[in-house]
């Protein structure tokens, strides 16, 4: 009986996943739609320890640890310090060999080892910060050394197993569907990050010390089990690769041929633009909500899910129109487009006080950031060379976990120099706030200036061309 509604589930989803989720027709006799979800469940924990990172626990600490923004934030940044090593990791996962014939799974593993170390810290370093029960004799510093190798040791596993995850994804599939199975890896990244902010949400609502270390507890355990669920069987265990004896070339020539590829450092440049822009105020929007317009806990943590829900949409509507040919550069110019008016809004809502015009922005973040970022990983993927997919990945998550560090790190500082300088604060507490938002305008008109002569290019390149008139004696 629970055999037959499985297999019925799975039929209705399968019927419904390719008219609502355009990149889930990528499911085929050799790789069902039930074993790409399976492996898509990375993304999940990626995204759940993301929603922890960035939303509940800078809130927390910020607000009512009272640990300085510029601290939070560049705890947040630590993991910018492994972020430049995404193209090295997915260098030597196309290159790795083992007994076994494995080259994914053994970095996989070892990322997940990382992510569930930061989460065994965590609560310790928390309960010190907050001198909740016998810590409060602790000295400060000891809360905060051991916060940082918490957020690092997580930052750092987030980084390995998306990156090697989402080369063992495009491994599964022909090169003309990886790009779309790639956007069904990142749509799972945000309704994880939806899920577990309304989960934390709901677990956060009375907040106590001890609250959060359970929860803090609960998804490094979680993140175990369903790191090994998911790749379960995944990849192929070959002996033959194992005893190839093929020379490789050294990660600075592959870099180097992948960096001479057709406009390679123009895009990276605008990914690390753009990344910025959508990321300065991660850190900040909880709390922006928090301080500036008096939102609980549980309805900030929710904020992530908000901005996840714009993701979805927005990759849901790129995936649909480059799957039918379209122009990833086009996705990207309106991406940042889509941003300007949404930080716009959000700087708005301070104004009125309006709980929905931030909200609004919020979703409309999301959106743009989803846009943005489906168009660039399409465009990095559909220009890199086959046996190059792991250093393409690589590159792509390296240029925008470091941009995202960096724009974290100089957000909270520029918010913490304003609110310590009287004579700057001149919008009252949310002076601080609103100039990183305003910057992060900035950061998307500069996007906008970068990607427009690769899209007029692309437009010349597809236009019809003027047919000459026949000349006439």
């Amino acid at each position: 009986m629970i055999k037959r509604y499985r297999q019925f589930a799975l039929t209705k989803l399968a019927n419904l996943a390719p008219k609502y989720l355009p990149f889930a027709d990528v499911a085929s006799e050799d790789l069902p739609l039930g074993r790409l979800l399976r492996l898509s469940l990375f993304q999940v924990t990626v995204g759940m320890a993301l929603v922890l990172l960035v939303g509940t626990l800078n809130r927390v600490m910020i607000v009512e640890l009272e640990v300085p923004a510029s601290l939070v934030s560049i705890m947040l940044a630590l993991p910018l310090v492994f972020a430049p090593f995404r193209a090295l990791i997915g260098y030597r996962s196309d290159t790795h060999r083992s007994a076994l014939g494995w080259r994914r799974i053994p970095y996989i593993w070892k990322g997940t080892m990382l992510q569930f170390g930061g989460f065994a810290i965590m609560p310790f370093a928390l309960l010190v910060l907050s001198g909740f029960g016998e810590a409060h004799d602790a000295p400060r510093w000891i809360g905060y050394s051991s916060a940082a190798l918490a957020f690092l040791l997580v930052g750092a596993g987030v980084h390995m197993v998306q990156t090697v995850g989402l080369a063992l994804a495009t491994d599964l599939v022909p090169p003309e569907d990886q790009p779309n199975v790639v956007g069904l890896m990142y749509v799972m990244l945000l309704v994880g990050m939806g899920v577990s902010a309304v989960v934390f949400g709901a677990l956060l609502e009375n907040y106590t010390p001890g609250r959060l270390v359970q929860v803090i507890q609960g998804a490094a355990v979680v993140t175990i089990f369903v790191n090994v669920f998911a790749v379960w069987k995944q990849e192929s265990r070959d002996r033959s690769r194992a005893m190839a004896a093929i020379p490789q070339p050294e990660f600075g020539e592959a870099w180097r041929m992948f960096i001479k590829g057709k406009n390679a450092l123009r895009r990276l440049i605008v990914i690390g633009l753009g990344t910025a822009g959508f990321g300065m105020a991660d850190v900040l929007l909880e709390p922006y909500g928090g301080q500036v317009l008096g939102m609980t806990v549980g309805e900030t943590t929710k904020l992530t899910g908000t901005m996840a829900l714009g993701g979805i949409i927005g990759f849901g509507l790129a995936s649909r129109i480059l799957s039918r040919g379209g122009d990833p550069l086009a996705m990207v110019w309106y991406g940042a487009l889509v941003g300007i008016p949404a930080f716009g809004a959000i700087i708005l809502s301070s104004a009125g006080q309006s709980y929905a015009l931030f909200i609004a922005g919020v979703l409309l973040t999301g959106f743009g950031a989803g846009l943005f970022s489906h168009g660039t990983l399409t465009a990095t993927m559909r220009m890199a060379p086959k046996e190059q997919t792991g250093l393409a990945l690589g590159a792509w998550g390296a240029v925008q976990a470091t941009s995202a560090g960096i724009a974290i790190a100089l957000g909270g500082v520029i918010r913490d120099v304003i609110v310590n300088t009287p004579d700057l604060n001149w919008f009252g507490a949310g002076t601080g706030y609103l100039v990183v938002f305003g910057l992060e305008i900035v950061l998307l008109i500069l996007a906008l200036a970068v990607v427009f002569p690769l899209r007029l290019g692309k437009l010349a390149e597809t236009s019809p061309r003027a047919i000459p008139l026949s000349g006439r004696s």
